[in-house]
């Protein structure tokens, strides 16, 4: 008794259960009782694994260690009710979170799909229910999803979606669905079995929320595929969807969003949206406490807006340019992200680029620019590219310390990133005073370095360098020591050794015994 009792001192606190009345409580001897013949072992058996998974990750881990998964597998068809569910939840709660992909590996050897849609036609409810969640999980996984598809699994799905009898199943079995619908294969069942009008009904007739929301992925999926996306146009779908942004429920609102961000990548629905009133509804989604909703929405006008101009008016005379422009300091880098996006197509119009301007978009995009996000910094470069066309501009993002900013992104080793950063500093270059500030801050070296390496100079990073050098004549002569012949000296061109400053800066140093600094000055009295 006395080495039973020492062995439990030691074990640590994360692998006790809580107090069962089984032999034992360390996991080893639990997983050892899945296997006994008594029903009342295997119940307090599963009972504890559950608890026991739930804890975290690393308990999840040391189950499928000791070989868990195996008799839960075997007992899922157990003839015991309560047996069965239990079994099915530790199933569950095993296949969430860090160790999903370990999981599925092991699901894969067990090959436990067929016993799983085997009880899709049990009598219990719970157990369909049961069976339904754990589907929902592991066909998250393209392989595990393969395997769904070869033994059937999605014509059973719609086969349940299909029978009214089972409505209460339709929620999960929506869930299901929409997983399946991220494969091709699938995608091209639901068009040979005609089940697309199937699912079209969830949406057309009153339901739940969630299986709306659970419809609506469903058809986001088939959107993304260019033949279903004629067949949904052809059944209305975008009028459904713009019904739909503007129901009270955050979470149908947040799958239309997102829906018609898959359809907004074929121009036809593009200009449908628009025509139904979606923009305005859209935008109105920007104001929203829900973070998920502003997300899906930002998404949605940087897809409907991209190569566009229609569209962008329409978010810019529902007031969208200004709420997308405080969006650029929030913390969700997708948001981030998508409102840099929305805003560089939206600014290609003089009118509304001004507008955007005076909201303070210069400033706004210098926190972006900090990120170390690549696609917030892709976008957020492009955005300043469009926007730094103006002058006022290019002066507002010098006093906001983003013209600093920029030329660090020279530094990247992201191919995406530098190619952006390049094509924002060859537009800043369009002015003297804005060249001269990004080779204080060591653009021209910067891009002398990148030219000179084989794998990071483009014909975008010399592009920059040039127009670094001819926008500034007298940087140019400062940094290279000569002019070419197509180098045209006009006034204002100064000599002023190898210090890159303004005439301005310089011409506020004391007089000394240094080189003289030699002025062209043009002008006639």
């Amino acid at each position: 008794m006395g080495k039973k009792g020492r062995r439990e001192s030691e074990t640590p606190g994360r692998e006790t259960f809580d107090p069962l009345p089984v032999e034992s409580k360390t996991p080893a001897t639990v997983v050892l009782l899945l296997n006994s013949p008594e029903e009342d072992i295997l119940v307090k058996a599963c009972e504890a694994i559950f608890t026991f998974a739930e804890k975290g990750d690393e308990n999840k881990v040391c189950l499928l260690g000791l070989g868990a998964l195996e008799p839960l597998c075997r007992i899922i068809t157990h003839s015991n009710k309560l047996v069965r569910r239990n079994a099915f939840m530790a199933l569950g709660t095993m296949a969430t979170n860090g160790v999903s992909q370990l999981y599925h590996l092991v699901l894969h050897e067990l090959d436990l799909i067929p016993p799983l849609l085997e009880l899709l036609k049990s009598d219990f409810p719970v157990i369909q229910h049961l069976v339904l969640k754990t589907l929902q999980k592991v066909t998250t996984e393209k392989g595990t999803l393969a395997v769904f598809r070869e033994k059937q699994g999605f014509n059973k799905i719609m086969d349940i979606l299909n029978n009214m009898e089972f409505s209460d199943l339709h929620s999960e079995a929506l869930q299901v669905a929409a997983n399946c619908l991220t494969d091709n294969e699938s995608i091209q069942l639901i068009h040979e079995s005609g089940d697309l009008n199937r699912l079209m009904e969830f949406l057309l007739k009153p339901s739940t929320p969630e299986i709306q929301s659970s419809a609506v992925k469903c058809i986001t999926q088939v959107a993304q595929n260019p033949e279903s996306h004629k067949l949904l146009s052809g059944q209305n779908v975008e009028k459904i969807l713009v019904d739909l942004l503007n129901v009270a429920d955050i979470s149908v609102k947040t799958s239309a969003c997102q829906a018609v961000a898959a359809m907004s990548l074929h121009q036809a629905s593009k200009d449908c949206f628009r025509d139904l009133g979606g923009i305005p509804a859209l935008v109105q989604s920007l104001s929203s406490d829900s973070s998920i909703l502003k997300e899906a929405a930002t998404l949605a006008l940087a897809n409907l807006t991209c190569r566009n101009q229609l569209n962008a008016l329409a978010v810019y005379e529902a007031g969208g340019h200004e709420i997308l422009v405080r969006q650029l300091r929030e913390s969700s880098p997708r948001m981030v992200a998508n409102s840099a996006t929305t805003l560089r197509s939206m600014a290609e119009q003089e009118v509304i680029r001004r507008s955007i301007l005076s909201h303070g978009a210069m400033q706004a995009l210098v926190e972006p620019l900090k990120s170390t996000d690549p696609q917030i910094l892709i976008n957020a470069t492009q955005c300043l590219s469009v926007l730094a066309c103006d002058n006022e501009a290019r002066v507002e993002l010098h006093r906001a310390g983003g013209l600093q900013l920029l030329v660090n992104l020279l530094h990247s080793f992201n191919r995406d990133v530098l190619h952006s950063a390049c094509l924002a500093v060859n537009v800043c270059a369009s002015d003297d005073l804005t060249t001269v500030e990004m080779c204080k801050f060591g653009a021209l070296e910067i891009l002398q370095e990148i030219n000179q390496s084989r794998n990071r100079r483009s014909r975008v990073s010399e592009l920059a360098m040039m127009r670094l050098l001819h926008s500034n004549l007298s940087v140019k002569y400062s940094l290279t020591g000569h002019l070419a012949s197509t180098d045209i000296i006009t006034s204002g061109f100064y000599d002023a050794g190898k210090r890159i400053l303004t005439l301005e800066e310089l011409s506020k140093e004391p007089v000394n015994q240094r080189q003289p600094i030699i002025s062209i000055n043009t002008a006639t009295e």
